[in-house]
């Protein structure tokens, strides 16, 4: 089972990863004061990637060096 894991780095300040079911952390958040904060960041994750879909830029900057001339 995937999880999203929170806890305190070295410097006191709250992170999550997100954990795939084989153990491979495949995302990390940046820091929060607060554990609230971690948490309410986990939870849009959750919901933001569940809707998102996948812009591959490097075809749009392959594209537009062609379209410059360059």
């Amino acid at each position: 089972m995937n999880k999203i894991h929170i806890y305190k780095d070295i410097a006191g300040q709250y992170r999550w990863r997100l954990v795939a079911s084989n153990g491979e952390k495949v995302a990390a958040s940046e820091a929060y004061v607060s554990k609230a904060g971690a948490i309410e960041s986990a939870n849009k994750v959750k919901i933001w990637a569940s809707t998102a879909i996948i812009v591959d830029d490097t075809l749009v900057k392959t594209s537009l060096i062609g379209f410059l001339g360059r």
